[in-house]
């Protein structure tokens, strides 16, 4: 059963950038910027002001009123990144496939906005405040139940919470379900939505956040020597991962292979990186090591690049470590300079501009990145993206609590 080939059928996503694939990746192949002044919650109630937020996507007229507030919005985003890949995978679900298919879709806060509603309510009005329909909508796992229950999806089902790592965990996972048979097919990625005053304020006394706000789209800066922090983003992406030999009987179009997947932790420091990289590079080895590929065949990296001063520089020194000599020529970029940090949905959807780096042998590029750092001398595709042959893809993701994680990514070659 570990011979089973897994390969990418069906792709969905909602964030900065765009509401849907297509629109995404375009934005981001030209390097366009979705990071903007808060507009979710008045934003003079806290320091930093610029996030990456989803827009012009109208969640009642997609949901109803009454059913929204049945949901947190990590699970609204969710359900329509879902029904893009849903659809994009050609899946119609019947009584004759649907506990084949499958759901794993992670979170790194979950239903924090429903939360604080919640206490609120409480606060103002006692328990008369608090709705009774609240406990489903907090839940990390009521975002991968609801993607469940609206499409009747009927395999496994549960949810990963790993920090900004998450959903890289969830395609690993996901595909070691169909490898071992117990899934023909697999939704698998994160959801995320957090832009709310207690998160960005508990990022900012942190420290982690970019401070710089005079032009929104220059906040986020990976790599480059000026660089100050992150861009808190939200958003939902979802991949819809298949047993090969499923696929093709189907006669689906099959947009890529996932080939290696590895995971380590740091076991150093609940939220910052172990500065030598030693343990991310390990992830990515392993990653290497399942694809059965050697850094020779690394086409593209698309790098964690948050933007703090910690992480390049840590994840720089790792790649140098799992590549060698190799790094230099490795054309590297951090899609996060146009995203923003998505959280626990980052890595489903780098994995997705990952994918279609392939699919148009073209580099998106890291913009902002225009004073050099000594610390991170590598490739990192500065300010324009670059057309390119590509053959494998490695994506990195790393979270608080020390979570590595890198996927690799290669062109389906029957």
């Amino acid at each position: 059963m570990a011979d089973k080939r897994v390969v990418i059928t069906g792709m969905g996503l909602v964030c900065p950038v765009g509401n849907n694939v297509d629109d995404s990746w375009s934005n981001i192949r030209a390097g366009n910027s979705g990071i903007d002044w808060i507009s979710l919650f008045d934003a003079d109630l806290v320091e930093n002001r610029v996030a990456g937020e989803v827009k012009d996507l109208d969640l009642a007229a997609k949901f109803g009123r009454r059913e929204m507030r049945r949901m947190d919005r990590a699970q609204m985003l969710a359900l329509v990144a879902a029904e893009e890949a849903l659809n994009d995978a050609d899946i119609v679900i019947n009584k004759d496939n649907q506990y084949d298919v499958g759901v794993v879709v992670g979170s790194g806060i979950g239903g924090i906005v429903t939360v604080v509603q919640a206490l609120q309510g409480f606060e103002a009005k006692g328990h008369r405040g608090v709705s009774p329909v609240i406990v489903p909508a907090l839940l990390h796992d009521g975002i991968s139940s609801r993607v469940s229950m609206r499409f009747g999806l009927k395999g496994p089902n549960y949810n990963i919470t790993a920090a900004c790592a998450t959903s890289n965990n969830s395609l690993g996972d996901a595909a070691d379900l169909i490898r071992m048979g117990r899934a023909k097919m697999m939704v698998a990625g994160g959801s995320e939505a957090c832009i709310m005053p207690m998160v960005i304020s508990g990022f900012n006394n942190m420290k982690v956040l970019t401070n710089t706000e005079d032009v929104p789209e220059k906040a986020a800066r990976p790599f480059d020597a000026t660089r100050d922090g992150f861009v808190a983003a939200e958003g939902a992406a979802l991949l819809i991962l298949e047993d090969l030999d499923h696929a093709l009987a189907r006669g689906v179009n099959i947009y890529a292979e996932l080939t290696g997947y590895g995971h380590t932790s740091d076991a150093f420091h609940v939220t910052a990186p172990n500065p030598d990289g030693v343990d991310a590079a390990e992830a990515m080895r392993r990653a290497m090591r399942e694809a059965d590929i050697g850094a020779k065949d690394i086409s593209y990296i698309n790098a964690h690049g948050t933007g703090t001063q910690l992480n390049d520089k840590s994840e720089t020194l790792a790649i140098k470590q799992a590549l060698a000599e190799d790094a230099y020529s490795i054309p590297i970029s951090s899609t996060k300079s146009m995203t923003g940090h998505i959280l626990g949905a980052t890595a489903a959807a780098e994995a997705i501009f990952s994918v279609k780096a392939l699919q148009d042998n073209f580099i998106p590029p890291t913009i902002n990145l225009e004073t050099p750092d000594p610390d991170c001398d590598l490739d990192y595709t500065p300010n324009a993206g670059l057309a390119k042959p590509l053959q494998h893809v490695l994506s990195n993701s790393f979270g608080f609590g020390g979570h590595n994680t890198a996927v690799v990514i290669s062109r389906y070659a029957e």
